[in-house]
């Protein structure tokens, strides 16, 4: 057979065999699309059914609002549907901005209270406090309500007025407050300062719209003040908006550098992100705070200055959220945020922690262990992992939380006392002045024990189940039992001393309840880095050129 005539069989082989593949793929998609039309009939005609037949009345919304939760519930935890009376909960969440009153209430005891306004805003301006109950908005009784109800209640058209009646722990009459709503915005950026020894700090504690325009103009302002290395604290940073945590990597690293890239099913859906500007800064020192509550677009900037070399990591490791999500419309004003894509930061790597495409028997998940994942390699070749969030390059150790600090928490102590303490002291001296004397934490015991205090204390738990679980076994006899009396003896707990031995825990901890009632959330960052270890490690690297390059794999000279 001469190459022509060949050439011509194997011409009309591929395409009958693309044809018969195409066949077979717009088959393979019939059989889906019958599939999807079947079910979605035979869903309608079930709750048809119900809703004519059974016994009861049933609520259509809430019916068929479980079942739709319930099926994005098998999926992933960031794929939900958004009905319109909860899309301003989601806009504030990517734009922090809202129309309201401007402040946190809380919800205690079958009430509703203020629980922090914001400085600057109109439930501050007009003296609303926090501690105060919400008995009344307008001329509606809100007693019993949720607090989701109290907030919708609260929230509205800027400029339109409301009033506002509490109940104020002291004050026998009850006090109404008028108010106008207003545009609500959430700094990104609350605070930043110079820290020590020339070293500037920015703590980012969400990524809106505005989030790198923020950092940009706080980075700007300390370099004007002559700081020469820099810490960005993520700690707690849930993440938001992907192109601010690219502009947000740009401020440090040249134009045309890969950020990440995006990949999902639907190939449209693949990009890549790369610098766009000059930089702000691409030589300064930095690090980077991270925890466990540090995810998404907020993995995104600490996971690519790590993979790229530019800033020491410190902290805990991540929370692990490597999945992109887009917003679809949905009739009648609603709305579906879908998971579209994984994301891969410059050395490649996937940090997602749990495949949810991948469930247990029981349809539960769990994180990728270690010995699963894979090594990548950074700028400088540092080796780094994927599958489990992003590891820090340094973990100072950090002593554990104490359980009493916990429970005081938990049970609003600090809340109360605090509430108690600002009604007795018009001001106080500023956060970085502030500290609790040994008078005023003797009084904080004081009130704790008039209060009957009482928690889990966990040493005597444990030791009561390891006694039934020896009479269990027959290993309680005689001897056993004075052991266990001589160990419940010693592990005896006294409030008095667990209030001594934590001290320095709950000074801090009731600390920064105290300042927030005056210097509002600023206040409360400038306490809560007091004594910060992360921040102090942190400070110590910066401030060491060698170490600095030696963690970097840098050239000692910069």
């Amino acid at each position: 057979m001469g190459k022509r005539k060949l050439g011509f069989v194997c011409a009309a082989t591929l395409l009958l065999c693309s044809g018969f593949a195409g066949e077979a793929k717009a088959e393979r998609s019939d059989e889906r699309n019958f599939e999807i039309s079947r079910n979605l009939d035979i869903f309608n005609s079930l709750f048809r059914e119900l809703n004519l037949f059974y016994v009861d009345t049933i609520n259509a919304e809430k019916a068929i609002s479980d079942g739709v939760n319930s099926m994005l519930g098998r999926l992933d935890p960031y794929t939900e549907y958004i009905p319109e009376k909860e899309k301003d909960d989601f806009f504030f969440s990517t734009t922090g901005e809202y129309a309201g009153i401007g402040s946190l209430i809380m919800e205690r005891d079958n009430a509703v209270y203020i629980s922090e306004p914001y400085e600057g805003m109109p439930a501050q301006l007009v003296g609303l406090r926090p501690g105060d109950k919400i008995v009344m908005i307008d001329n509606d009784t809100v007693l019993g309500w949720k607090s989701a109800k109290v907030s919708e209640r609260l929230k509205g058209p800027a400029n339109t007025k409301l009033k506002v009646t509490v109940e104020r722990p002291g004050v026998e009459s009850l006090i109404s407050f008028d108010l106008t709503r207003k545009k609500i915005q959430m700094p990104a950026v609350p605070y930043y300062d110079v820290v020590c020894d020339h070293v500037g700090y920015i703590y980012l504690s969400s990524f809106t719209d505005s989030a790198a325009d923020e950092v940009k103009r706080a980075l700007q302002d300390l370099k004007r003040r002559g700081i020469t290395s820099l810490v960005l604290d993520l700690r707690g940073n849930g993440g938001g908006i992907l192109e601010q945590a690219v502009q947000i990597v740009n401020l440090f690293v040249p134009k045309g550098v890969e950020v990440l890239s995006t990949r999902g099913r639907n190939k449209k859906m693949d990009k890549i992100y790369k610098t766009t500007q000059e930089p702000v800064d691409e030589t300064m020192p930095l690090a980077v705070l991270i925890d466990g509550g540090t995810a998404s677009s907020s993995e995104i900037v600490a996971g690519a200055l790590q993979d790229l070399d530019r800033a020491v990591i410190i902290g805990s490791r991540s929370y692990g959220k490597g999945l992109v999500q887009s917003t679809r419309p949905l009739p009648y004003n609603g709305m579906l945020k879908v998971t579209i894509a994984r994301y891969y930061i410059p050395s490649g790597r996937l940090i997602q922690a749990i495949d949810y495409s991948h469930r247990n028997p029981d349809g539960s998940v769990a994180r990728i262990p270690d010995s699963l994942t894979n090594e990548f390699k950074t700028a400088h070749g540092r080796i780094v992992r994927d599958g489990g969030g992003i590891k820090p390059d340094i973990e100072p150790e950090r002593e554990r939380g104490s359980n009493i600090g916990y429970y005081l928490m938990k049970d609003f102590y600090f809340f109360d006392y605090a509430t108690r303490y600002a009604a007795e002291h018009d001001t106080i001296v500023g956060p970085k002045e502030f500290k609790l004397s040994d008078e005023e934490y003797e009084a904080f015991k004081e009130f704790v024990k008039s209060k009957n205090f009482k928690y889990d204390k966990q040493s005597e738990r444990i030791l009561s189940d390891l006694k039934e679980v020896a009479k269990f076994e027959g290993y309680f006899d005689e001897n056993t039992q004075k052991q266990f009396e001589a160990l419940e003896a010693c592990l005896n707990h006294d409030l008095d001393r667990d209030l001594d031995t934590f001290r320095d825990e709950i000074a801090q901890l009731l600390s920064v309840e105290i300042i927030k009632r005056y210097y509002f959330q600023k206040g409360e960052i400038i306490e809560s880095i007091r004594d910060d270890s992360d921040l102090e490690e942190a400070c110590r690297i910066l401030n060491d050129e060698a170490r600095y390059s030696q963690i970097l794999n840098l050239s000692p000279k910069r």
